[in-house]
C-alpha cells in the first residue's frame, strides 16, 4: 500500500469521524438552532474531509472532488443561514439556556426616523 493510499484514508476516516461526532450533536443539543449550527459545522468539515481523503487515494478523481469541496464551501453555510432565518421567522422558540436573542432584539427596535426637511 502506497503512502498515498495511507494518507487519503487516514483523511477520509477524520472525516468520517467528524460526521459521526456531528450526528452525535445533533441528538444532544437542546434545540433546532443549536442543532443547526452543529450539524452544520461537522458535515462541513467531514464532507470536506471525506472527499479529500477520497481524492488523495484516487489522483485521477481529485479535481471532482475538489470542485465538490468548494460547491460544499459555497452552499452548506447559506443554507443553514437561510433555513435558520427561516425557523426564527416561524417562532420556533429557542430553550432557556440560550441567553441572548439578538436577532429578536434587533427585529423589533424601532425604525430610526429622518426628520424631513421643510420645503420653502
Amino acid at each position: 500500500m502506497a503512502i498515498r493510499e495511507l494518507l487519503g484514508s487516514i483523511i477520509a476516516l477524520i472525516g468520517s469521524l467528524f460526521l459521526f461526532l456531528g450526528a452525535l450533536g445533533i441528538v444532544r443539543m437542546p434545540d433546532l438552532y443549536n442543532r443547526m449550527q452543529t450539524g452544520t459545522k461537522s458535515t462541513t468539515l467531514g464532507t470536506i474531509l471525506t472527499l479529500l481523503g477520497i481524492g488523495i487515494y484516487r489522483l485521477e478523481w481529485l479535481p471532482q472532488m475538489l470542485i465538490l469541496i468548494a460547491f460544499i464551501l459555497a452552499t452548506n453555510p447559506v443554507s443553514s443561514h437561510t433555513l435558520a432565518r427561516a425557523a426564527h421567522f416561524t417562532g420556533i422558540p429557542l430553550t432557556r439556556k440560550t441567553v441572548a436573542d439578538k436577532l429578536a432584539e434587533e427585529e423589533h427596535r424601532p425604525i430610526p426616523v429622518e426628520e424631513e426637511e421643510e420645503v420653502v
